[in-house]
């Protein structure tokens, strides 16, 4: 998209919409995998002229940021990355086991009927991720593992919903990769999943949702406490 275009299209007109959105999805997904980090500037001018755009679809793409709670603009003192609301984790949490709690349910109600090699084939490619230490990859094999719980359980428009309701989750995710052993956990999670629904037990694969979604709440509070100045109360 080029600077010419944007500001040669009608007010309001599709181009410049879709050159917010552009920009938008852009800026989401390095805020949410932190290559952008909460409180780090947004310069109007420097992001112009990267994406080659007026700031005028620019400002579009930021004030749709701010709304998802993932940029700050304040007039007074600039645009920055919004920090991650600590507060908030908790009601993401709780809104992930409802929705992926019903998910992982009717996934193993139906498991002794479907296949399930999808999923440990996302495992697998956890494995490998994890042996190499490429954290990107791993955290795509995690998305694609409970995409997946979604598709077999006949409802995979829940997923939609709930990668909305979990951005600032992902963010502190992102944190917790590095630290030595995660990544091993979240695949002995995953392979718990995988048992409960092979197995058709319906319970133990809600509990076992449950219990892999909750462990991102101390993880949580001990990130607060080592990066202060990522979060806010």
């Amino acid at each position: 998209m080029s600077a010419g275009l944007a500001r040669a299209e009608p007010q309001g007109g599709p181009l410049r919409q879709t050159a917010a959105a552009a920009i938008a999805r852009t800026l989401r997904d390095e805020i949410v995998a932190m290559r952008l980090l909460p409180g780090a500037p947004l310069s109007d001018r420097e992001l112009a002229l990267r994406f080659g755009v007026s700031r005028t679809p620019l400002r579009e793409a930021l004030i749709r940021l701010a709304e998802e709670g993932l940029v700050e603009i304040r007039p007074q003192s600039g645009t920055a990355v919004a920090r991650i609301p600590l507060g908030a984790i908790p009601e993401a949490v709780v809104i992930r086991q409802a929705l992926e709690g019903a998910t992982v349910e009717l996934a193993a109600a139906r498991g002794p009927e479907l296949g399930t090699d999808r999923l440990a084939a996302t495992i697998a490619r956890q494995e490998a991720c994890a042996a190499a230490s490429d954290q990107d990859s791993f955290h795509e094999a995690d998305e694609a593992f409970h995409e997946t719980v979604a598709a077999l359980s006949g409802h995979p428009g829940i997923w939609r919903v709930v990668r909305q309701a979990k951005r600032q989750i992902d963010r502190c995710r992102r944190l917790t990769l590095p630290a030595l052993g995660r990544m091993g956990q979240v695949i002995a999670e995953h392979r718990i999943i995988l048992g409960a629904i092979e197995a058709g037990d319906v319970p133990a694969a809600r509990e076992a949702m449950r219990a892999h979604l909750a462990a991102v709440l101390p993880d949580a509070r001990l990130l607060a406490e080592r990066h202060p100045d990522y979060f806010r109360t």
